[in-house]
């Protein structure tokens, strides 16, 4: 890992921000479609449900996570270099494996009883009743590195934050005690090999095999977690040195134009089986989740290159550069408890909107207009007006 004390010069990307933001937001809008969704198995469900939404799904799946895990090996690779491994360990520990606790203990069992209430009308089990049920847990390894597991028990949305916090120690222990002095010569290999068109591709192959071999876990939003893990390694690789980021703005056209070629490959290849497309080893399946893993990274490579692209400075100082960097300065802050937040509001919300007589389209819009007010006011008014709040929710002092 090079030396994890050196002093580096973090250089802000505006864009992996901006990318961070869409799908953290982004998320009430896909989770309130999946109210409607004639496929997922989703904590309330309309009477009425559609296909659309199962098409719109596939198009945020194939690169809205696998973005916030790169992402986040990007900042964990300046963060090692910046704390050291055991600085970065205790760093995370606070900011990842706090929030976690808290929402287990608090607003995490929410969905799962609301689940239980509206599948079964004589379900009639209050919600203390309910948390002895959720909290009947034992450990397993069987599942790593979700190590609670209960009959009721559920990390929810936030998977998520397990996978990256497991993540982030499983890099600090290996930095830690795995001496990498060909680490910075290998990387350098790899950056040097970009220089040549196309080469910046070639991180599909390795994901389209996980997919191929390991399958694929709805669970987890359509991608394996060892392919996620993949991606934040990736992460870490790309924030080393910039001929990356050269190399993905120069190839990021032909990356969008393979990316949707493949996407559509993906989709022909999972219709085309009667089985599970996720798990089944038939022609169809597996040749679908190879397009799948490709499109992937060319999505992730088109869409940072066409957003990371040099802007001018304004010419005329004024109010509106100030305003603007204040407004994503307050919803940088909030990314991680907005994520936090957002799929019990959405639940909630969908619990009583669902048995309205109304078109889909107009409790799809009262579901997400609701859950992002109620969303937030909660950051607003409870979570970033104190410093015990601001703690439990992973923002640093």
């Amino acid at each position: 890992m090079g030396e994890p004390h050196a002093q580096v010069r973090t250089v802000r990307r505006p864009e992996l921000d901006v990318i961070r933001l869409v799908v953290v937001l982004g998320l009430v809008f896909f989770h309130a479609s999946l109210v409607f969704d004639a496929r997922d198995d989703f904590y309330v469900k309309n009477p009425e449900t559609t296909d659309v939404t199962t098409i719109i799904a596939g198009l945020c799946v194939v690169w809205a996570m696998p973005a916030l895990f790169l992402i986040s090996g990007v900042g964990t690779w300046y963060s090692l270099r910046r704390r050291g491994p055991r600085g970065l360990a205790a760093e995370r520990l606070l900011r990842l494996g706090v929030p976690l606790l808290f929402a287990i203990l608090t607003i995490l069992p929410s969905p799962q009883w609301l689940r239980l209430r509206a599948a079964d009308p004589g379900y009639d089990d209050s919600y203390l009743q309910f948390l002895g049920e959720f909290y009947d847990v034992h450990f397993s390894l069987g599942d790593f590195p979700f190590l609670v597991r209960g009959e009721q028990f559920e990390t929810g949305h936030l998977w998520f934050v397990v996978l990256l916090l497991a993540f982030t120690l499983m890099v600090t222990a290996v930095a830690t005690w795995v001496p990498l002095p060909w680490a910075g010569r290998a990387r350098d290999a790899m950056a040097g090999a970009v220089a040549r068109r196309g080469v910046i591709l070639l991180p599909a192959i390795p994901l389209a095999v996980i997919g191929a071999l390991l399958g694929m876990e709805e669970s987890f939003a359509g991608w394996s977690r060892w392919a996620y893990l993949l991606l934040f390694l990736y992460g870490m690789v790309l924030a080393g040195d910039d001929r990356f980021r050269t190399a993905v703005r120069r190839d990021a056209v032909p990356a969008a134009v393979i990316g949707v070629v493949l996407f559509g490959a993906a989709g022909i290849g999972f219709n085309a089986t009667e089985g599970d497309a996720f798990l089944d080893m038939d022609a169809p399946s597996v040749l679908g989740r190879i397009a799948f893993g490709l499109a992937g990274w060319c999505w992730l490579v088109a869409i940072l290159g066409l957003l990371d692209r040099e802007r001018p400075e304004p010419s005329v100082a004024g109010p509106e550069p100030g305003r603007r960097r204040r407004v994503f300065a307050y919803l940088g802050t909030a990314a991680l408890p907005l994520y936090i937040l957002h799929q019990p509001i959405v639940v909630a919300v969908a619990y009583f909107v669902v048995g309205w007589s109304a078109p889909m389209v107009v409790k799809y819009l009262v579901i997400v207009v609701v859950s992002f007010v109620i969303m937030f006011a909660v950051y607003d008014l409870v979570v970033r007006r104190t410093r015990p709040t601001r703690f439990l929710f992973g923002i640093r002092a």
